[in-house]
């Protein structure tokens, strides 16, 4: 197994398009890369602790390969938006990519420049240290599933899993 820690706006809809995925095994949202310990929602949200709303993807690169969980990061959200996803803006919601070692930022940085392609325009996606990752409260892990009708969800969420599974449904479980 590999896991990712990825940020690209709101970490419900990077939850909700990676758990289609045959060989995902977990997803799990939280806050990284910021200076507050054990951060709550309600923080991350005045953009001061310096955290961004990620998820933390476990796969089996056997069945999925890292490649595939990258392209499809960055055709899930804009990376060349800068500190922003659509409506959502703050430093919270920035496209930033969290390695675990030095083998992951190569793939990393190969995924971005790959994601130069996808967009007209340059991705402004960090590469930032891994550093301590606070998993979200219960009530945001799996929140699409458990709130379909919601309104966010069906506006954000919804084109962003469907442009996924459009996408890598060769993927699809």
């Amino acid at each position: 197994m590999e896991t990712f820690v990825l940020a690209g706006g709101c970490f419900w809809c990077l939850d909700a398009a990676y758990r289609p995925l045959r060989g995902v095994q977990s997803v799990v949202s939280g806050y990284i890369g910021g200076t507050t310990s054990a951060p709550t929602y309600e923080q991350v949200c005045t953009g001061t602790t310096g955290h961004a709303e990620a998820v933390k993807v476990t796969f089996d690169p056997e069945v999925i390969p890292a490649d595939v969980i990258l392209d499809a990061f960055f055709t899930m959200h804009d990376p060349r938006q800068l500190n922003r996803q659509g409506n959502d803006i703050g430093t919270q919601y920035r496209s930033a990519m969290f390695p675990a070692d030095e083998a992951q930022r190569e793939l990393f940085e190969t995924a971005r420049t790959r994601a130069g392609s996808l967009w007209d325009g340059e991705p402004v996606t960090t590469i930032e240290p891994l550093g301590e990752f606070f998993d979200a409260e219960d009530y945001h892990q799996d929140f699409f599933a458990k709130n379909p009708t919601q309104g966010y969800c069906l506006a954000v969420a919804v084109p962003k899993v469907n442009k996924v599974r459009a996408h890598f449904s060769e993927y699809l479980r």
